[in-house]
């Protein structure tokens, strides 16, 4: 057990002076910039979900000013809200926000999400 304790030091001792200095170019953000990014991109997602369920099905055909143009618009704001919710993602891994990893799991499900409701417009297109 001395032996091992002894290895380890040494390992540590090595690694400390021969260990070259970790530098990112990431830039770091702040916590409001964090909160700012995934606010935006709930933002985004939930104004792709007001059109495919509210509008398009409902209020529109109400108003006689349905089309079928529902999914087109699907498949436009959908990877719109993908690559804000990825934003989302990186500025709260940067920022070292204390809620980072439970608002990359909602990012993600929403991510998620978003694709199931793309295929589903492709779908609709398609046939």
């Amino acid at each position: 057990m001395v032996r091992a304790s002894a290895a380890r030091a040494m390992l540590v001792a090595v690694s400390e002076t021969t260990a070259a200095p970790v530098t990112t170019s990431a830039p770091e953000y702040t916590e409001a910039e964090a909160t700012k990014a995934f606010s935006t991109s709930v933002v985004v997602s939930g104004v792709r979900c007001l059109f495919a369920y509210v509008l398009l099905p409902w209020v529109l055909p109400a108003l006689g000013i349905a089309g079928d143009w529902g999914p087109w618009l699907g498949l436009i704001v959908g990877p719109v809200a993908i690559v804000f919710n990825v934003l989302s993602i990186r500025r709260f891994q940067r920022s070292g926000h204390r809620w980072r990893w439970p608002i990359t799991a909602i990012n993600v499900t929403i991510i998620a999400l978003l694709v199931v409701l793309m295929i589903q417009d492709i779908a609709t297109i398609v046939s």
